[in-house]
Order: structure tokens, then C-alpha cells, then sequence
């Protein structure tokens, strides 16, 4: 897979559901700032909360119509959870 940054990613997925890896990120004010990413494969609107549901680890499933990919961190679950936010 190869890293990208969201930009390139938005332009080659116009308008869609993406599943991604996240390669690098880091955390700013309760926020998680993904940096580098590898795309695993297009997603259709249908299968997009499947997708996400069987995701592991590192991998989340993202509307290309955001302009950046930016999830809320949970600290109290100890889990990250994603919050879709419309930029």
C-alpha cells in the first residue's frame, strides 16, 4: 500500500466512502490528526457501515467530501471512536 495524504485521496475518490489505513497521526486537544494514510480499497455508500464495523486497528472507513480526516479520541472508553465531521 502506499502512503498518501488525504488531498491526493479526495482527488482520485471524488465523493465516496474510502477504507483506509492510517500510517501517521497524532493527537491535538482531545483529536486525532491523521496524517499519512494508504487506501485500501473504494467503498459504496451500501457496505460503508459493514466496512467500517469489520475494521481493525488502524483502519477506518471516511467520506471523501471531508476535508480532513480528524476523529474524536474517547479516553474515558479507552477506545477511539469515529465522529464524521462535515468541514
Amino acid at each position: 500500500m502506499k502512503s498518501m495524504k488525504w488531498s491526493e485521496v479526495r482527488k482520485l475518490y471524488p465523493n465516496q466512502f474510502v477504507k483506509l489505513k492510517v500510517l501517521a497521526s497524532h493527537i491535538e486537544n482531545s483529536q486525532e490528526i491523521i496524517e499519512d494514510i494508504a487506501v485500501i480499497k473504494p467503498v459504496t455508500e451500501k457496505s460503508a457501515t459493514k466496512e467500517l464495523l469489520n475494521s481493525k486497528g488502524d483502519e477506518l472507513v471516511y467520506h471523501t467530501a471531508n476535508e480532513n480526516v480528524v476523529l474524536e479520541v474517547r479516553q474515558d472508553m479507552g477506545l477511539r471512536r469515529f465522529v464524521y465531521h462535515e468541514n
